[in-house]
């Protein structure tokens, strides 16, 4: 069965018009969903026992019951419960609006897009802000990269699922912010060892708790991977390191130590149809003979400081260094074989306060962010031969971002709260060329750009809300996408794209334990950033190709009928389309890369409340629907379904030692499908195929 394309253009203007309509829309909209599908955050409000959830992805913490935005929230046992924890999509696939690819390329890296914003990419993460445990993965030009996450430490996934910049400036088309264990809530060692399909093997070992003052968690882990296809193979070791110390009861100061070491990435490119269906697990062109690839070598340091009684207020204060050193290998001769070292560093001060207007209490913050991207680029040239014939390239690019923003929630009664926020960034990009054997190619650019946010809430019961909210949001090409096809420095012709987000949204707690949230948005982004090819040559460059539309329904649901029961799903329905195209024609054309429809369920059973020990099985199913792989949408790539099963069981060896066992079949039904499509490619190679089916399994001891 394929889930119906809506017709929603019209219900999303009638929501937007007016306020009394779209409570009652939004109302009767749940209270329909509610009588058929179950939700997919757990939990995604509060509880009838009294329990709260606060989150803090969206810098001024709240309920998420007067949150007045599209928010989702995972938690530690959906991370890690029979997971591989080795890429994000495991955690993230359960989130409406969210949409990953690539999972099986550690070199390209996992293509993450949240309403369309990202999914440009070609590789690695592009207008999203990422986060871990505060620290901006994000750069001041809009990339980010996933490699260094640790999934085996992180307890806590909030995901913003709309345009942020209000919160976090440049590239904030929605924000992943993960949460490691700090040894607070978990005081055990845990030595857990993996194996799989495909070459799959990981083994961590982990260890925290407290001592005095003292708090700390420290996860190691190894993975090694052959990979589905031919040239796939990965490597990598990961460090994660949380270390904090009261000072007293009010201030505390936390270290974050996080080293990645991936020697070994290598990317099996991607192939024609016609070489999809002569070998799926055959190599693209000169990949095996340039043995293209990524060696990743980075440091990450991090300072946070809160004191809660600063003044009559709170002041949160970080700092963050990251050095990167970086190698990678293109399939294709020329320019292909490039180098980076990367130094990036910043801080943030934010200043929180309760004060009252009116006799209305009004939460607020302001705060600064500011950041520097420094990268030593290096570009040399691979003959048809293999053989590097010299260097071709050798400049310094920075990058330096400075935003200045405030934020505030009025409560005007017991049940409605309004919330404003305002932000002011400035992003300077700037090139210096130093190999000028063919002319000066260096360039500046520079970009100030004001965005602001308003959104209401009305928590018509405790456990029950409708909201709305309105925003706009920015975002810059990186340097890569500033690329000048003509040759050198940046190109001329590319310019930020802007974007108007609106959306309203009903979640809450039935009595009958039915958790459920529903959203309805609304996107129009002008100057819209496309990448294409040019003939011959891998390499990918931007433009601003007119402006594109984005409207679609997000639904999650959540029942437990029972203590050994629990149903989930998630479902987006959506349209990305061109709005416009200056002379290119493609008004009504979808957007390329995108599934307009993804549907995913799952079914878990537990054999006890011990969650520990108890025995469990997850039967999950995805569908996602088709798309198209060119602007002119003369490329199809056609819809599938995935079922995935996991399930495991524990045992108690003593008072504080368990043994668990896990395992995993990925691809049940070995459906044929693509783990990521290459956007308006050359020499026709969109296609790089997912793993058939693939089996792992595992086994963790605690004590």
């Amino acid at each position: 069965m394929t889930p119906p394309r809506p017709g929603i253009a019209l219900p999303l203007m009638l929501l937007l018009a007016s306020p009394a309509v779209a409570e009652t829309a939004v109302q009767s909209a749940a209270q329909s969903a509610a009588q058929t599908l179950p939700q997919n955050t757990a939990p995604p409000a509060d509880h009838t026992d009294g329990s709260t959830m606060t989150v803090t992805a969206s810098r001024l913490s709240r309920e998420l019951l007067t949150t007045p935005m599209a928010m989702s929230v995972v938690d530690e046992e959906e991370i890690q419960r029979g997971q591989q924890r080795v890429r994000i999509d495991e955690s993230l696939v359960r989130v409406p609006g969210v949409f990953i690819q690539n999972r099986d390329n550690f070199a390209q890296g996992a293509r993450v897009s949240i309403r369309g914003f990202g999914a440009r990419a070609p590789f690695g993460v592009r207008g999203v802000t990422v986060l871990v445990d505060g620290i901006p993965y994000t750069l001041p030009d809009g990339q980010a990269q996933l490699d260094a996450i640790d999934l085996d430490s992180a307890e806590r996934i909030e995901v913003i699922r709309g345009p942020s910049a209000v919160q976090y400036g440049n590239a904030s088309g929605g924000v992943i912010a993960v949460t490691t264990r700090d040894g607070r809530s978990d005081d055990s060692t845990r030595i857990r060892v993996g194996v799989g399909s495909d070459g799959y093997n990981k083994q961590s070992v982990s260890t925290g708790g407290t001592h005095d003052e003292w708090a700390y968690h420290i996860n190691a882990s190894r993975l090694e991977l052959a990979g589905y296809r031919d040239h796939s193979r990965a490597e990598k070791t990961l460090l994660n390191t949380k270390v904090s110390r009261e000072l007293d009861d009010q201030r505390r100061l936390t270290a974050i130590v996080n080293l990645l070491d991936n020697p070994r990435a290598e990317d099996p490119g991607a192939l024609t149809a016609e070489q999809v269906d002569a070998d799926r697990r055959q190599a693209g062109r000169f990949t095996e003979e340039y043995d293209t690839g990524q060696d990743v070598d980075q440091q990450v340091l991090g300072l946070l400081y809160q004191d809660l009684g600063f003044g009559s207020g709170e002041l949160y204060i970080k700092g963050f260094s990251t050095w990167r050193d970086f190698e990678q290998q293109l399939p294709y001769p020329g320019d292909s074989l490039i180098d980076y070292r990367r130094q990036y560093f910043g801080g943030s001060a934010e200043y929180h306060q309760r004060f009252h207007v009116g006799g209305m209490a009004l939460d607020g913050m302001v705060g600064v962010d500011a950041a520097r991207q420094e990268d030593d680029r290096h570009r040399q040239e691979v003959a048809f031969s293999g053989e590097i014939t010299g260097e071709v390239a050798d400049e310094t690019q920075t990058a330096e971002s400075l935003g200045i923003f405030a934020q505030g929630d009025l409560a005007l009664d017991e049940q409605w709260t309004l919330s404003a926020g305002i932000r002011h960034d400035r992003v300077e990009l700037d090139i210096e060329d130093d190999f000028t054997s063919d002319g000066d190619q260096s360039g500046q650019r520079t970009f100030e750009d004001t965005n602001g946010s308003l959104g209401i809430s009305y928590r018509y019961h405790p456990n029950h809300q409708l909201y709305a909210n309105t925003s706009t949001a920015f975002e810059t090409p990186t340097f890569s996408e500033f690329a000048n096809p003509a040759g050198g420095g940046f190109n001329p012709d590319v310019e930020p794209q802007q974007s108007w987000s609106r959306e309203v949204g009903a979640r809450g707690t039935l009595t009958s334990g039915l958790d459920y949230d529903i959203t309805l948005f609304s996107i129009e982004v002008k100057d819209e950033l496309v990448p294409y090819e040019i003939e011959g040559s891998d390499r990918t460059f931007y433009s601003n190709l007119g402006d594109t539309r984005r409207e679609g329904l997000e639904l999650a649901l959540g029942w437990a009928p029972s203590a050994q029961l629990e149903l989930y799903t998630a479902l987006t329905l959506a349209r990305y389309e061109f709005d416009s195209a200056g002379g290119a024609g493609l008004k009504g054309n979808r957007l390329p890369g995108l599934p307009e429809t993804t549907w995913v369920n799952q079914l878990t059973w537990y054999g006890s409340s011990d969650r520990d020990t108890s025995p469990f099985a997850t039967l999950e199913t995805q569908y996602v629907g088709d798309m198209v792989a060119d602007n002119a949408n003369t490329v199809d790539v056609d819809s599938y379904w995935l079922a995935n099963l996991r399930a495991g069981k524990g045992w108690r060896l003593g008072s504080e030692q368990t043994l668990s066992t896990y395992l995993g079949i990925r691809n049940l039904f070995d459906e044929d499908h693509y783990a990521n499509v290459r956007i308006n490619a050359s020499n026709d190679r969109y296609f790089e195929p997912a793993p058939d089916r693939a089996v792992y399994a595992g086994v963790e001891l605690a004590f």
